[in-house]
């Protein structure tokens, strides 16, 4: 007997072929059976009449790396019909963690406050394992992790051993199951480092069938010096290449993704197998810190947070950012989270906003909202535009990614002004621009959200409706289906999703959490335990 059987629904299987109208039937967290007509009985049969039914949108850059010991759930993921996540992004992960790490760092804790008890990434996985998780975790390792294990915050190439340390982290990773390593080119340490120490590991990473996901070098001016750089390290090191949240930052620079997307054409026409991800929004976002030059992180978050306080180096360090948000520049940095509750009341504001309350000037108000909060403050950056967004959205280069950590509405992360991003990002690409604005058929979109990125992943048992595929699934309306989160009032959830199955288990069931947390820490093809 079949655990489930979905009959009445049009099915868009995650190739990109287009819809049939069928039925579907699982069995022991697999699909066994997909046809015009599904022959047995059921222990439960969903009509999915007037719906569509698809693979678990896989969300190919995620930050949902240590949120999980506070919140098993994933709520805000699965939600948007997020099935598997793709973590350790923009060089970021919560392994390694090592000594010269750990002593750079505020405190031993996780970004969400609970103590770090890994050090290497085997024993990272083993923990989220032991924990449990509601939805798949394909995990990467960091750069930034591995260079700060290995070096701390020192603005140096590594020594020929410490390349080698780095070296071995990477294997280490590798071994234990990670996709691929990442890097985050303005986040220091891995800022960092040159191309050639990049390349380095990634030839280490090569032998295992990994790829090279970066945050890149510059997003805005200098765009296209920095995706040659990206493509540069794939042909080096003969590995795949991930250019995260692919966007143009900078106004001066808008319209320049037409030049960088023929230029990522032009690679793989040369055999560099290069591809991108994509949320669908005008505005970034990363902690504020990052509006501070790169020297100044030298030495970890300690010694950022000393010179923030130091009165000459400040002074030096505020009239280089003050000219850099020159013509307006401080009205884009929106207020999305800070650790006090006293100043609790800057989520969801401007810098200008902020300054105005507090008297001061705007780099002043910047200033003392890093050092009351000890760093721990987020923004939002309003620098991208809408044509350029559907100019890389519309590019067969392209999934989607949603650049966020999991939430909820209620529990220990429900706190902070999120970027809508966080529970919008799958809903809005099906409603918004695939509905409403016909830049995407509807095969094309769930491509992009499914089975794209399981080709990405090498995961040919997911991202797709197939007999043996895992039965990550998503049922959804396609006449209603949309993001309702909002920059002024982000947390909310989207309408049109109604059940979400992950490895064969009903967690989203008429629009709410069943309980259940049958989530996989995967590990890449060939992995040996």
């Amino acid at each position: 007997m079949l655990d489930f059987k979905i009959k009445n629904v049009r099915i868009v299987d995650g190739t990109g072929s287009p819809y049939f109208h069928g039925e579907v039937g699982v069995k022991d967290g697999k699909i066994v059976e997909v046809g015009w007509r599904v022959d047995g009985e059921a222990e439960r049969v969903i009509d999915g009449r007037g719906l569509v039914l698809a693979p678990g949108f896989i969300d190919s850059h995620s930050h949902s790396d240590t949120t999980w010991f506070l919140d098993r759930r994933g709520e805000s993921k699965l939600m948007q019909g997020v099935t598997t996540e793709v973590t350790g992004q923009c060089g970021a992960s919560a392994a390694p963690y090592g000594e010269k790490r750990r002593a750079a760092q505020m405190d031993s804790d996780t970004e969400e406050g609970v103590p770090v008890t890994w050090t290497t990434f085997a024993e990272y996985l083993d923990a989220l394992e032991k924990n449990g998780v509601g939805l798949n975790i394909a995990p990467l390792v960091g750069h930034s992790a591995i260079r700060a294990s290995v070096m701390g915050y020192d603005r140096r190439p590594p020594t020929e051993a410490e390349l080698e340390e780095m070296k071995k982290h990477i294997v280490e990773a590798m071994e234990a199951g990670a996709f691929g390593y990442s890097s985050g080119l303005i986040y220091p340490p891995s800022s960092y480092a040159d191309t050639q120490e990049l390349i380095e590991l990634a030839k280490a990473m090569a032998p295992y069938g990994g790829i090279y996901a970066t945050h890149m070098r510059n997003e805005g001016l200098g765009l296209l010096e920095s995706v040659e750089e990206a493509i540069t390290i794939g042909r080096e090191a003969k590995v795949p290449v991930q250019i995260s949240h692919h966007k143009v930052t900078a106004e001066k620079a808008w319209g320049a993704v037409k030049d960088s997307l023929r230029m990522i054409e032009e690679a793989r026409a040369q055999g560099v197998d290069v591809l991108c991800d994509q949320y669908p929004y005008i505005a970034s976002a990363t902690s504020l810190t990052s509006i501070i030059p790169g020297w100044a992180h030298e030495g970890g978050p300690k010694a950022l947070l000393a010179r923030l306080k130091d009165p000459e180096t400040s002074a030096k360090l505020k009239q280089i950012v003050d000219e850099s948000r020159a013509g307006g520049g401080w009205n884009k940095l929106l207020i999305t989270s800070v650790r006090s509750e006293k100043n609790r009341f800057a989520q969801g504001k401007r810098i200008p906003e902020i300054a105005a309350i507090w008297g001061v000037s705007e780099v002043e108000a910047a200033w003392r909202l890093l050092i009351e909060e000890e760093l721990e403050v987020g923004e939002a950056n309003f620098g991208m535009c809408e044509e350029d967004v559907k100019t890389v959205m519309s590019s067969r280069l392209v999934m989607i990614g949603s650049d966020s950590s999991a939430t909820a509405l209620d529990g220990p992360l429900a706190k902070g002004h999120p970027h809508p991003r966080t529970f919008g990002t799958f809903p809005r690409v099906l409603g918004k621009y695939t509905r409403e604005e016909k830049l995407l058929t509807l095969e094309q979109a769930v491509y992009k959200m499914t089975g794209m990125a399981a080709m990405r992943l090498k995961l040919w048992d997911r991202g797709v409706i197939r007999p043996g595929a895992w039965a990550d699934l998503v049922l959804f309306d396609p006449d209603t289906i949309i993001d309702t989160a909002t920059f002024e009032n982000p947390r909310q959830y989207p309408k049109g999703i109604e059940w979400v199955m992950v490895n064969g288990v009903m967690v989203i069931e008429d629009g709410r959490h069943t309980g259940k947390f049958p989530g996989k820490v995967l590990r890449r093809p060939g992995y040996k335990k």
